[in-house]
Protein backbone atom coordinates (compact mmCIF):
# COMPACT_ATOMS: atom_id res chain seq x y z
CA UNK A 1 0.00 0.00 0.00
CA UNK A 2 1.24 3.19 -0.78
CA UNK A 3 1.78 5.55 1.72
CA UNK A 4 -0.18 8.46 1.92
CA UNK A 5 -0.84 12.26 3.43
CA UNK A 6 -3.48 12.49 6.36
CA UNK A 7 -4.61 15.19 8.19
CA UNK A 8 -5.91 14.76 11.51
CA UNK A 9 -7.87 16.90 13.83
CA UNK A 10 -7.84 16.07 17.44
CA UNK A 11 -5.03 14.41 17.51
CA UNK A 12 -3.50 14.25 21.15
CA UNK A 13 -5.99 11.93 22.68
CA UNK A 14 -8.20 9.23 22.33
CA UNK A 15 -9.32 8.23 19.11
CA UNK A 16 -7.21 10.41 17.49
CA UNK A 17 -3.70 9.74 19.29
CA UNK A 18 -5.26 6.00 18.22
CA UNK A 19 -4.88 6.48 15.07
CA UNK A 20 -1.91 8.90 14.97
CA UNK A 21 0.18 5.83 16.15
CA UNK A 22 -1.53 3.33 13.91
CA UNK A 23 -1.11 5.39 11.13
CA UNK A 24 2.44 6.26 11.34
CA UNK A 25 3.01 2.39 12.16
CA UNK A 26 1.83 1.68 8.65
CA UNK A 27 4.25 4.60 7.12
CA UNK A 28 1.86 7.43 6.11
CA UNK A 29 2.63 10.86 6.90
CA UNK A 30 0.34 12.19 9.72
CA UNK A 31 0.07 16.12 10.04
CA UNK A 32 -2.23 16.87 12.68
CA UNK A 33 -4.20 19.35 15.44
CA UNK A 34 -5.43 19.76 18.34
CA UNK A 35 -5.45 22.41 21.28
CA UNK A 36 -3.46 21.42 23.80
CA UNK A 37 0.29 22.84 23.92
CA UNK A 38 1.48 19.94 25.97
CA UNK A 39 0.30 17.29 24.18
CA UNK A 40 1.18 18.59 21.03
CA UNK A 41 4.55 18.88 22.37
CA UNK A 42 4.13 15.37 23.08
CA UNK A 43 3.38 14.22 20.02
CA UNK A 44 6.41 15.62 18.15
CA UNK A 45 8.55 14.28 20.63
CA UNK A 46 7.03 10.69 19.97
CA UNK A 47 6.86 11.36 16.21
CA UNK A 48 9.63 13.14 14.21
CA UNK A 49 9.08 14.57 10.49
CA UNK A 50 7.71 13.85 8.17
CA UNK A 51 5.42 14.02 10.44
CA UNK A 52 4.13 17.28 11.96
CA UNK A 53 1.50 18.79 14.52
CA UNK A 54 0.11 22.02 15.44
CA UNK A 55 -1.94 23.60 18.02
CA UNK A 56 -5.05 24.83 16.52
CA UNK A 57 -8.47 25.61 17.69
CA UNK A 58 -10.31 24.52 15.15
CA UNK A 59 -13.59 26.92 16.05
CA UNK A 60 -10.90 29.43 15.44
CA UNK A 61 -11.49 30.12 11.50
CA UNK A 62 -8.28 32.29 10.93
CA UNK A 63 -6.46 30.00 12.95
CA UNK A 64 -7.04 26.99 10.73
CA UNK A 65 -6.96 28.84 7.54
CA UNK A 66 -3.20 29.55 8.38
CA UNK A 67 -2.15 26.38 9.90
CA UNK A 68 -3.95 25.00 6.64
CA UNK A 69 -1.91 27.28 4.27
CA UNK A 70 1.28 26.54 5.48
CA UNK A 71 0.43 22.38 5.37
CA UNK A 72 -0.79 22.79 1.66
CA UNK A 73 2.10 24.82 1.02
CA UNK A 74 4.60 22.39 2.32
CA UNK A 75 2.96 18.98 1.73
CA UNK A 76 -0.02 19.60 -0.73
CA UNK A 77 -3.80 18.32 -1.01
CA UNK A 78 -4.20 15.48 1.17
CA UNK A 79 -5.00 11.87 0.33
CA UNK A 80 -7.30 11.77 3.51
CA UNK A 81 -8.59 14.28 5.72
CA UNK A 82 -10.35 13.14 9.36
CA UNK A 83 -12.32 15.85 10.80
CA UNK A 84 -12.01 14.10 14.14
CA UNK A 85 -12.16 16.88 16.93
CA UNK A 86 -15.01 16.63 18.97
CA UNK A 87 -16.34 17.67 22.28
CA UNK A 88 -19.15 17.05 24.88
CA UNK A 89 -20.89 18.91 27.51
CA UNK A 90 -21.73 17.15 31.37
CA UNK A 91 -24.90 14.95 31.23
CA UNK A 92 -27.40 17.63 32.07
CA UNK A 93 -31.40 18.00 30.57
CA UNK A 94 -30.89 20.69 27.78
CA UNK A 95 -32.37 23.25 30.00
CA UNK A 96 -29.64 23.00 32.81
CA UNK A 97 -26.76 22.68 30.42
CA UNK A 98 -24.87 26.05 30.48
CA UNK A 99 -25.06 28.32 27.11
CA UNK A 100 -21.16 28.27 27.20
CA UNK A 101 -21.11 24.82 27.53
CA UNK A 102 -23.56 24.48 25.10
CA UNK A 103 -22.29 26.88 22.64
CA UNK A 104 -18.94 25.20 22.60
CA UNK A 105 -20.19 21.79 21.37
CA UNK A 106 -21.66 23.43 18.44
CA UNK A 107 -18.51 25.32 17.67
CA UNK A 108 -16.21 22.72 17.40
CA UNK A 109 -18.45 19.68 16.51
CA UNK A 110 -19.90 21.74 13.74
CA UNK A 111 -18.63 25.03 12.89
CA UNK A 112 -14.81 23.90 13.45
CA UNK A 113 -15.17 20.95 11.23
CA UNK A 114 -16.82 23.57 8.77
CA UNK A 115 -14.16 25.79 9.19
CA UNK A 116 -11.40 22.70 8.21
CA UNK A 117 -13.19 21.92 5.51
CA UNK A 118 -13.54 25.48 3.96
CA UNK A 119 -9.38 25.81 4.74
CA UNK A 120 -8.75 22.38 2.65
CA UNK A 121 -11.28 21.24 0.28
CA UNK A 122 -10.28 23.82 -2.14
CA UNK A 123 -6.83 22.28 -2.76
CA UNK A 124 -8.55 18.97 -2.78
CA UNK A 125 -11.44 19.49 -5.19
CA UNK A 126 -8.47 21.61 -7.42
CA UNK A 127 -6.49 18.28 -7.71
CA UNK A 128 -10.05 16.32 -7.82
CA UNK A 129 -8.64 13.58 -4.90
CA UNK A 130 -8.78 12.91 -1.54
CA UNK A 131 -11.49 11.29 0.90
CA UNK A 132 -12.97 13.62 3.24
CA UNK A 133 -13.78 11.45 6.84
CA UNK A 134 -16.39 13.50 8.76
CA UNK A 135 -16.47 11.95 12.78
CA UNK A 136 -20.16 11.57 13.39
CA UNK A 137 -21.63 9.14 16.30
CA UNK A 138 -24.28 6.66 17.22
CA UNK A 139 -25.49 9.58 18.40
CA UNK A 140 -25.69 11.23 15.35
CA UNK A 141 -28.13 8.81 14.08
CA UNK A 142 -29.92 7.71 17.29
CA UNK A 143 -30.41 9.93 20.97
CA UNK A 144 -30.53 9.50 24.68
CA UNK A 145 -31.26 12.46 27.23
CA UNK A 146 -28.99 14.31 28.37
CA UNK A 147 -26.60 14.22 25.51
CA UNK A 148 -28.97 16.70 23.53
CA UNK A 149 -25.76 19.42 22.64
CA UNK A 150 -23.97 16.39 21.14
CA UNK A 151 -26.59 15.07 19.68
CA UNK A 152 -27.68 17.77 18.10
CA UNK A 153 -24.01 18.83 16.99
CA UNK A 154 -23.39 15.44 15.42
CA UNK A 155 -26.98 14.92 13.21
CA UNK A 156 -25.77 18.37 11.64
CA UNK A 157 -22.14 16.54 11.09
CA UNK A 158 -24.44 14.05 9.29
CA UNK A 159 -26.60 16.12 7.26
CA UNK A 160 -23.82 17.93 6.41
CA UNK A 161 -21.74 15.61 5.34
CA UNK A 162 -24.40 14.34 2.96
CA UNK A 163 -24.66 17.31 0.92
CA UNK A 164 -21.27 17.83 0.86
CA UNK A 165 -20.96 14.79 -1.24
CA UNK A 166 -23.33 15.68 -3.66
CA UNK A 167 -20.95 18.97 -4.29
CA UNK A 168 -17.86 16.89 -4.84
CA UNK A 169 -16.15 16.40 -8.41
CA UNK A 170 -16.11 12.44 -9.19
CA UNK A 171 -12.54 11.19 -7.89
CA UNK A 172 -13.38 12.39 -4.19
CA UNK A 173 -15.32 11.27 -1.27
CA UNK A 174 -16.66 12.35 1.75
CA UNK A 175 -18.45 10.17 4.25
CA UNK A 176 -19.89 10.32 7.70
CA UNK A 177 -18.29 7.96 10.15
CA UNK A 178 -19.96 5.99 13.33
CA UNK A 179 -16.74 5.04 15.02
CA UNK A 180 -18.49 2.88 17.34
CA UNK A 181 -18.66 2.73 21.48
CA UNK A 182 -15.04 3.15 22.90
CA UNK A 183 -13.76 3.17 26.15
CA UNK A 184 -12.34 7.18 25.91
CA UNK A 185 -12.18 9.80 28.31
CA UNK A 186 -15.79 11.24 26.84
CA UNK A 187 -17.23 8.03 27.24
CA UNK A 188 -16.14 7.77 30.86
CA UNK A 189 -17.23 11.36 31.01
CA UNK A 190 -20.98 9.97 30.37
CA UNK A 191 -21.20 6.20 31.27
CA UNK A 192 -18.86 6.92 34.31
CA UNK A 193 -15.66 4.64 34.27
CA UNK A 194 -17.11 1.52 35.12
CA UNK A 195 -19.29 0.92 32.16
CA UNK A 196 -17.22 2.39 29.75
CA UNK A 197 -14.58 -0.59 30.80
CA UNK A 198 -16.69 -2.71 29.15
CA UNK A 199 -15.96 -0.86 25.52
CA UNK A 200 -13.36 -1.39 23.62
CA UNK A 201 -9.97 0.42 24.28
CA UNK A 202 -9.01 3.45 21.57
CA UNK A 203 -5.93 1.35 20.59
CA UNK A 204 -8.11 -1.29 20.12
CA UNK A 205 -10.78 0.14 18.11
CA UNK A 206 -7.77 1.54 16.09
CA UNK A 207 -6.26 -1.55 15.12
CA UNK A 208 -10.17 -2.38 13.24
CA UNK A 209 -11.03 1.26 12.25
CA UNK A 210 -7.47 2.03 10.67
CA UNK A 211 -7.44 -0.55 7.43
CA UNK A 212 -11.10 0.04 7.11
CA UNK A 213 -10.41 4.05 6.48
CA UNK A 214 -7.65 3.40 4.29
CA UNK A 215 -10.03 1.59 1.93
CA UNK A 216 -12.43 4.06 1.66
CA UNK A 217 -12.74 5.23 -1.97
CA UNK A 218 -15.05 7.47 -4.11
CA UNK A 219 -17.87 4.67 -4.36
CA UNK A 220 -18.59 5.40 -0.58
CA UNK A 221 -19.37 9.05 -1.44
CA UNK A 222 -22.31 10.22 0.85
CA UNK A 223 -22.63 6.77 2.46
CA UNK A 224 -22.72 6.98 6.18
CA UNK A 225 -20.09 4.36 7.56
CA UNK A 226 -19.60 2.50 10.47
CA UNK A 227 -16.49 0.63 11.62
CA UNK A 228 -16.59 -3.09 11.30
CA UNK A 229 -16.31 -5.31 14.90
CA UNK A 230 -17.11 -2.78 17.14
CA UNK A 231 -20.06 -1.86 19.04
CA UNK A 232 -22.89 0.45 18.75
CA UNK A 233 -24.65 0.73 21.46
Amino acid sequence: MRSRLLIVTGCSQGLGLAMVRSFAALSHTILGCARSAPAIASLQKEFSAPHAFSVVDVADAAAVESWAGKVLASHGAPDLLLNNAAVIHPNAPLWKVPADRFNRVIDINVKGLANVLRAFLPAMVNARKGVIVNFSSGWGRSTSPEVSGYCASKYAVEGLTASLAQELPAGMAAVALNPGVINTAMLQDCFGKESASHYPSAEDWARRAVPFLLQISPKDNGHPLTVPGIPTD
